[in-house]
């Protein structure tokens, strides 16, 4: 059915009933639900199109993605960020644009984008301090908001969804050291990254706390991957006095360092204690009816669904106040943490 049929039967003018099914105020709440209960039932889907002719909107939203492996969107995080954001595209009946560009390209794809009119927002993904696409969206006048943040002290006025990273592995490091772990080894995300910075300072903090020495040579930051945790894992304990704990950046990695446990034949939580950090992702989920790993636990899906629902808001209403969504997340324990071996 096409909205000239819809709205002869209803007996009313197209233009009303695009109104009405865009949720116009001049159109009464009654029209507005009769109308709706009729695209409903007769399974009318209003072309795109000609919707964006009429408002002025292109009803896309838009994701850059650089080309670089080295790129913390390049892994099943972004796959289930997505998958929450496309749950609200879904709602508004949005659809979704990737393009994927060389790392050094970024800034002229934002430019052509705002220029071609073909999304009516974007959300930026993986954030560095000072991030320069940040004023430059908001130099083009594009609605965009961040999956993080940029700028470790000063929030500028522009809306972003980020989990307390530095709080997270705050946590985890002083759960270790209540354990009685002080050699406990950093195995971090690409340290050009905002939510990387904000995770080394919380570890930094914790040990500060505890008055416990850092060892520059037990930190790490590296692209997240399972390879990178066990080859930092076999190398860490073949040292002298190797680290009696590992605090890991991704449930990934972390498989990566049970890996090489496994090889060494150590009993993780005995031997060697383990903390991850666990997006809750769909395809590496950290046990089932209990957690395999102790973990500081942040759903990435969710993270992907509030982006969009702060993007739409912005959408509708251009000088909505810049929403700010931090997310906390929890101290889940599980089979890999335990006290400090005897030396």
């Amino acid at each position: 059915m096409n909205l000239k049929e819809l709205s002869a039967l209803l007996n009313l003018s197209q233009t009303t009933v695009s109104r009405a099914l865009n949720g116009y105020p001049e159109v009464s709440e009654a029209t507005r639900d009769r109308v709706g209960k009729a695209a409903r039932e007769h399974n009318y889907i209003p072309n795109t199109r000609a919707r964006g002719l009429a408002t002025g909107r292109t009803h896309a939203v838009g994701h850059v993605i650089p080309l670089s492996t080295k790129h913390e969107v390049v892994n099943p995080v972004f796959t289930d960020f997505i998958a929450g954001a496309s749950e609200i595209y879904a709602r508004e009946n949005y659809d979704m644009h990737l393009s994927v560009v060389p790392d050094t390209n970024e800034e002229s794809a934002y430019r052509k984008i705002a220029s071609k009119g073909s999304v009516d927002g974007v959300i930026v993904h993986g954030p560095v301090e000072n991030d320069p696409r940040i004023q430059l969206l908001q130099s083009i006048g594009m609605p965009f908001v961040v999956h993080g943040r940029s700028n470790a002290e000063v929030d500028q006025d522009y809306a972003w969804v980020d989990m307390n990273n530095k709080r997270a592995f705050e946590r985890a490091t002083k759960c270790l050291i209540d354990l009685g772990h002080k050699r406990i080894g950093l195995l971090n995300g690409l340290e050009s990254m905002d939510f990387a910075i904000r995770r080394r300072a919380g570890y930094q903090s914790a040990l500060d706390a505890a008055g416990i020495n850092s060892d520059a040579t037990l930190c790490r930051s590296e692209e997240m991957t399972e390879d990178y945790g066990y080859e930092s894992t076999m190398t860490f304990c073949a040292r002298d006095v190797p680290p009696t704990a590992i605090l890991a950046s991704s449930i990934i990695v972390g498989i990566g360092v049970r890996r090489a446990c496994s090889e060494l034949g150590l009993t993780l939580g005995k031997d060697l204690s383990l903390i991850i950090h666990d997006d809750d992702l769909s395809y590496f989920r950290n046990g089932a009816a209990a957690s395999q790993y102790t973990a500081t636990r942040s759903s990435v899906r969710q993270a992907g669904l509030t982006c969009a629902e702060l993007l739409m808001e912005q959408i509708a209403s251009p000088d909505v106040p810049k929403r700010h969504v931090l997310m906390e997340a929890e101290l889940i324990i599980g089979n890999t943490t335990g006290p400090a071996p005897r030396s």
